[in-house]
């Protein structure tokens, strides 16, 4: 039975079969958080110490999404899966696909107006529950990133098409911390030499070592199903031939159950591959198999 546990419990040396226990049955709606842009569990911005499932430590649980970003001149997608192990270990595989806008493809030449990425990521929790312990969950990730073609990425100066983020998040959940609503936040540090999350390369002529960037993530629980809230990623600049900007985006997610959530926001990007002011909307939606 997908998604289920038989439950054996000995009651006076007599083995028993007790009903089925379903996936995520132990923890509370909305803890799983949400869809990373690059796979992992967590806001849209930025990865969180909560794994990306409902499953307890005798459960698993998988997971499915897409998310959409559409700002001024680029739009970005996501479509991954997520599998996360006994409350403990999170294993992610996302592929991304970038499209430049016209002016862009011609002033280069380019044979496609696509960039596309594969992300594999893994994260483990090291201890702490984001709700029931006095301290947050803490966990430690990384994202390897693997471009499919490097022209823009090398015509820009970057140093190599692929690299490995690695993160250290904390999460924390306080329950009736704001006037009685839930309140949940995280904060993020990731080592990386990524160019626009790897999408434009990693490394480059201002820096080609790994720097240490903070992202962090607020919320509030409205009511069990709703979440409003804000985050902020902070951006390396490694390329002199482009200017890059630290991420921000407002955020409202609708999780009615365990097996879905919807998340819209307002994304500000800043400047991203020599375009200024790049706004617009995020839209994402996760699924949850079991």
């Amino acid at each position: 039975m997908r998604g289920k546990h038989i439950k054996i419990v000995m009651v006076g040396g007599i083995f028993l079969c007790a009903t089925p226990i379903m996936a995520a049955e132990g923890k509370l709606l909305a803890t799983a958080g949400l869809s990373q842009l690059e796979g992992s569990g967590g806001g849209g911005l930025v990865p969180w110490a909560t794994l990306a499932g409902y499953d307890s430590r005798d459960e698993t649980a998988a997971s499915l999404f897409i998310t959409d970003v559409n700002v001024t001149d680029y739009r970005l997608t996501s479509m991954g899966v997520a599998t996360s192990f006994y409350d403990r270990v999170e294993l992610s595989y996302t592929q991304q696909t970038f499209v430049l806008p016209a002016s862009l493809v011609t002033g280069l030449s380019l044979d496609s107006e696509e960039i596309k990425q594969d992300v594999i990521g893994v994260k483990v929790r090291l201890y702490g529950d984001a709700v029931y312990s006095l301290y947050p969950q803490v966990s430690v990730g990384l994202q390897h990133k693997q471009l499919d073609n490097d022209f823009v990425a090398s015509y820009l100066g970057a140093k190599d098409d692929s690299g490995t983020d690695f993160y250290v998040a904390a999460t924390k959940v306080h329950l009736g911390a704001v006037a009685g609503y839930n309140l949940v936040w995280n904060l993020t540090a990731r080592a990386t030499k990524a160019n626009e999350m790897g999408l434009l390369g990693y490394g480059g002529p201002d820096n080609s070592g790994y720097q240490v960037m903070m992202e962090g993530s607020i919320g509030l629980l409205l009511s069990p199903n709703w979440v409003v809230g804000m985050e902020y990623r902070q951006k390396p600049s490694n390329l002199s031939s482009v200017e890059e900007d630290d991420w921000k985006d407002v955020f409202v997610s609708y999780m009615p159950n365990k097996n879905v959530n919807f998340t819209a926001a307002y994304a500000d990007l800043g400047t991203v591959a020599t375009q200024k002011n790049q706004k617009g909307v995020y839209l994402s939606m996760t699924g949850y198999l079991w």
